[in-house]
């Protein structure tokens, strides 16, 4: 399923809260993402990356504010949402208990993917897993677990790739595999939206940066107009305030 060209915005996040009790987590968020580039969000721990990135995935619910995706708003057309969206999160989401090949089998099924073996035969060899397609995922490391994680997410090949962290774990090799799936621009509307905690790979591997802090967007620029010194300048300035 292909969004609609008209649409300018593969993301648009308008006055997005959550609390968790009576801690809030996200305060007002607003955010907009075009379509076919990649924003990164950086941020102390306890920001607030991982419940944004969980809210757009639709695995979490926000108490107030609208979120639109491919044009769909979240709260009404949630099920056409997954069908654009891939999803890389701290928990892999795979079972134990099934061979790798199992795990991508199941979800290739669930989002309809046609020629399901021949496209299990690329995403894992694009991250470096075919070797491992038929152990058992609970036998694997968690970087391995996270390449399938990767190849998962890519499985139904969706124009939208909601990342958080998705570096953790992984060793210089699949690291430069990650860094090939988010630059690759074979899809021109492939748009990526990548949490990070490194400031270094935020500005190699984004377009546009944002700074969440305490639940609000603090900071947002072009990554494409350079700047590098005052990118980092900012970020500095940003998280010290909460350190």
């Amino acid at each position: 399923m292909n969004p609609s060209p008209k649409v300018e915005l593969a993301i648009k996040v308008s006055g997005l809260r959550k609390a968790f009790g009576r801690t809030p987590v996200l305060r007002s968020v607003d955010l907009e993402v075009p379509w076919g580039q990649v924003l990164t969000l950086l941020g102390p721990n306890g920001s607030g990356k991982t419940t944004l990135i969980k809210i757009l995935a639709t695995l979490t619910r926000p108490d107030a504010g609208d979120v639109i995706i491919g044009g769909m708003p979240l709260s009404k057309r949630g099920q056409s949402v997954r069908r654009i969206i891939g999803v890389v999160t701290h928990d892999p989401l795979l079972y134990d208990d099934l061979t790798g090949r199992e795990n991508l089998r199941f979800s290739a099924r669930m989002f309809g993917v046609q020629r399901i073996d021949q496209r299990i035969a690329e995403v894992t060899e694009r991250m470096g897993m075919t070797p491992r397609l038929d152990q058992r995922v609970g036998t694997l490391s968690h970087g391995m677990k996270k390449r399938f994680s990767i190849a998962r997410a890519l499985l139904h090949d969706p124009v939208i790739l909601l990342m958080d962290e998705p570096e953790s774990g992984l060793d210089q090799e699949a690291l430069g595999l990650l860094d090939a799936v988010v630059t690759d621009k074979s899809n021109s509307q492939r748009t990526v939206l990548m949490t990070t905690h490194s400031l270094d790979r935020a500005i190699a591997l984004g377009q546009r940066m944002a700074i969440l802090v305490n639940g609000r967007v603090a900071y947002q620029e072009s990554l494409e107009s350079g700047g590098t010194e005052a990118l980092k300048e900012a970020y500095m300035r940003h998280t010290r305030a909460v350190s």
